[in-house]
């Protein structure tokens, strides 16, 4: 008798396919009891890859053999878009999607499939190229949350509002890691009904992990052996995941040194979390036909590219210079956090990923032609960002696509395209800042804060974010950072207790001030309105 072997968990008993297949009859007859026992509606969660597949495939043919009378409770079928996908995967699951739809039709089940995408404001590029966040890490892993939990979630709690509960099927294994097990053993324990473990990121949710004690194997037998019910092709997929992994094969394991395909997993193309995108390297080095996502995975090792200082903001998004200690071969430095790309870098990303998409729609197959890296929402949220939240009035970002794409920007948000401040002013400005950065960056806040509050009726408030203008942009890089270091000094003094330092440091940084403050004045023969402002907080 034949085997699927197991061979992430050794130790343990493998199953021959005589036993696999009683647990699929078991599985059919569990999944059909839970469905029938209440009117709590289940959210399926398709990804597209193997194991959602199997989990969907198995719920969809234990309902299908169900009296019609039965299937009267609504399934849906949620996939989260994060806009940045491999583009073969993302073209996989749309089209997945309207073939289960189809067929849910046709065959009066109960599926409803859904395709979410983030919220525009949340997306990766406007998270990158708008607010300016570095690509991420593990210690700042912004995307996740942002392009795969909350559209998922804010779908779950739809459902929870309507109607009170929600059970949520999902193709989670203990084969995948030893973490997502320990994970799920913690979670069985807690379970209030049989095989239904607590949601513990959505209160009123449920989750239901059908091939949770499934290996990799079994998965794919199971796909192979048992004809996809939506009518799309799981000989497809499985020449997908096997032109994903770097050998080209994805045969079934017959041994602990054959390789699988199994564990390949597609993801982001940008995915900076990982050392390298294996799948999407291994799709084009196995296919000629996907040479055209070269672009693609050049564009990823930018991004993944060690970042030099000079393109990063010596301060955070909210102004401050936070300090911490870099380790060196001679000692410990404090130097400043890293902050978001400057307006330069920003600008370079935009126009990198605008020629790439650019030059991928004249390479890529016809079926792909029409693909889209950055979309028109996308962009007006960056120039938002950049004009509304950044002052940088000079309104870049339709000059660059027209520079790249040979077109004009056109930005679906109403009236974004009217400004009393543009590129005109923006020349002027930086003409009577001469090459001062930090001038210039002021001199455009103060400008543009004034007109933003031009708009209003009543203009309360536009002192104190004068105020925070200067507070986050008169001093010099080097003040700057200097300021930070004796608040860091001030602050371990009077952690320690040593008030004689404390007194020390507080008489003589006013004194300085003052000093600087003085000299200013003499040499321009005027008081202006950040030294004025300097004295007095720090006096």
């Amino acid at each position: 008798m034949a085997t699927a072997q197991q061979p992430e968990n050794k130790g343990q008993e493998t199953r021959t396919v005589a036993d696999l297949v009683e647990d699929i009859q078991a599985l059919t007859t569990e999944i059909q009891e839970l469905y029938c026992l209440d009117e709590i509606p289940w959210v399926v969660g398709y990804s597209g890859g193997k194991d959602s597949s199997c989990v969907l495939q198995l719920v969809w043919n234990a309902i299908a053999t169900l009296p019609p009378q039965k299937r009267t409770k609504t399934i849906y079928v949620i996939t989260t878009d994060t806009l940045v996908e491999n583009p073969i995967v993302a073209a996989w699951v749309r089209n997945s999607l309207k073939q289960m739809k189809s067929e849910a039709q046709a065959q009066g089940l109960p599926f409803e499939p859904h395709l979410l995408q983030p919220d525009f404001k949340e997306t990766f590029w406007v998270g990158l190229i708008g607010k300016g966040y570095p690509a991420p890490r593990g210690k700042f892993r912004w995307c996740t949350e942002r392009l795969k939990i909350n559209p998922s979630n804010r779908f779950i709690r739809d459902v929870i509002r309507a109607s009170g509960e929600a059970i949520v099927v999902l193709g989670t294994r203990k084969a995948e890691s030893t973490k997502r097990a320990s994970r799920m053993k913690k979670l069985e324990a807690q379970r209030v009904r049989d095989r239904l473990s607590p949601n513990m990121n959505l209160p009123n949710s449920l989750v239901y992990s059908p091939i949770e004690d499934w290996e990799n194997d079994e998965v794919w037998i199971y796909l192979m052996q048992w004809e996809n019910p939506w009518g799309y092709s799981n000989k497809d997929l499985f020449t997908m995941y096997r032109g994903a992994s770097a050998d080209n094969e994805c045969p079934l394991v017959v041994d602990t040194s054959t390789p699988s395909c199994g564990s390949s997993r597609f993801g982001c193309w940008v995915c900076t979390l990982v050392s390298q995108d294996k799948s999407l390297a291994a799709m084009i080095q196995n296919d000629e036909e996907k040479e055209w996502m070269q672009p693609l995975l050049d564009f990823r090792k930018e991004l993944d590219a060690e970042e030099t200082r000079d393109k990063r903001d010596f301060r955070r998004r909210n102004g401050g210079v936070q300090l911490y200690e870099r380790n060196l071969e001679d000692g410990i430095s404090i130097e400043p956090i890293p902050g978001p790309f400057i307006k330069e870098a920003r600008e370079d990303w935009l126009r990198q990923l605008l020629t790439v998409e650019k030059e991928i729609r004249q390479t890529a197959p016809e079926n792909m032609r029409d693909i889209t890296l950055i979309t028109l929402e996308e962009m007006s949220e960056i120039r938002r960002i950049w004009l509304e939240e950044r002052h940088e009035f000079d309104d870049s970002l339709p000059q660059i696509y027209q520079e790249v794409t040979g077109e004009e920007f056109q930005d679906p948000r109403p009236g974004a395209d009217y400004s009393l401040l543009g590129r005109d002013e923006w020349i002027v400005l930086e003409e009577i800042c001469e090459g001062d950065a930090m001038h210039l960056e002021l001199m455009a806040k103060l400008l543009d804060t004034e007109r933003q509050y031009r708009k209003k009726t009543r203009r309360v408030g536009i002192y104190e974010t004068l105020e925070k203008c200067f507070n986050t942009s008169s001093r010099s890089p080097e003040d700057a950072i200097k300021n930070a270091r004796l608040k860091r000094e001030l602050s371990e003094a009077v952690s320690q207790g040593d008030v004689a330092k404390v007194k020390q440091m507080t008489l003589g940084d006013v004194a300085a001030i003052n000093e600087v403050d003085e000299s200013e004045s003499e040499s321009d023969e005027q008081v202006t309105w950040a030294s004025i402002k300097f004295k007095k907080e720090d006096s």
